[in-house]
C-alpha cells in the first residue's frame, strides 16, 4: 500500500485529478483513525471525526497536495492540518463564548465548561508548538508526528526523512523543552 500511495501522489502532482481521488479513497480509513486519535479525550461538541477528516481534506486538496512526497509525509501533513483545523475550531468556539455574536450551542453551563477547557488546552498546546517551531522547527515536526499522528519513532523518521536516532533524541529534547515552557 505504501508504494501505491506514493505512485498516486506522483500522478496527482503530474496533474492527474483521478489519482488524488483514488488516493483519498485508499487512505480514508487511516485518516479517520488519525482524526479519531486527535479528537480522543476532547469535548469538541460540534467537531466529529468525519467533519475533521473532511475539513482537513479540503485544506490538503488545495496547494498542499503538490508538496507531498510519500505516504509518511502525507500522513504527517494530514496530522498537522487536522491540528490546525481543531485549533481554528477551538478559537472560534472561545470567541463565540465571549460574545462573538454567534448562537451558543447550549445554555447548560455544566456542558459548556469542559468544551471551553478543552479548547483552551488545545490552543495552549498549539501556542507551545508554534513557539517550539520558531526555535526548533524539526522538534515541532517530531512532536506532531509522535503525539498528534501517533507515529512510532520509525514512522516519524521515515516521514521526516531523518535517521531514527535523530528522531529519538529530538523527541526527548522536545518533551523536555515543552515541560520547561509549560511549568
Amino acid at each position: 500500500m505504501d508504494q501505491d500511495v506514493t505512485v498516486l501522489l506522483e500522478k496527482s502532482r503530474a496533474g492527474d485529478e483521478l489519482a488524488w481521488s483514488r488516493l483519498v479513497e485508499m487512505v480514508y480509513a487511516e485518516l479517520r483513525r488519525l482524526a479519531s486519535r486527535q479528537l480522543n479525550g476532547q469535548s469538541h461538541a460540534t467537531m466529529h471525526t468525519t467533519r475533521l477528516v473532511h475539513d482537513a481534506y479540503l485544506r490538503l486538496a488545495g496547494a498542499g497536495r503538490n508538496a507531498v512526497q510519500n505516504r509518511a509525509h502525507f500522513f504527517a501533513l494530514a496530522s498537522t492540518v487536522m491540528r490546525q483545523v481543531l485549533c481554528d475550531h477551538s478559537r472560534a468556539r472561545l470567541r463565540n463564548k465571549r460574545g462573538g455574536g454567534q448562537q451558543v450551542d447550549s445554555l447548560d453551563d455544566g456542558v459548556e465548561a469542559p468544551v471551553q477547557d478543552d479548547a483552551a488546552s488545545l490552543i495552549a498546546v498549539d501556542d507551545a508548538l508554534r513557539a517550539l517551531e520558531c526555535s526548533h522547527p524539526r522538534w515541532a515536526r517530531v512532536v506532531e508526528c509522535r503525539f498528534f499522528a501517533g507515529y512510532t519513532d520509525e514512522e516519524t523518521a521515515e516521514a521526516l526523512d531523518v535517521p531514527l536516532r535523530t528522531v529519538q533524541r529530538e523527541w526527548q529534547q522536545a518533551k523536555e523543552y515543552l515541560a520547561r515552557h509549560w511549568a
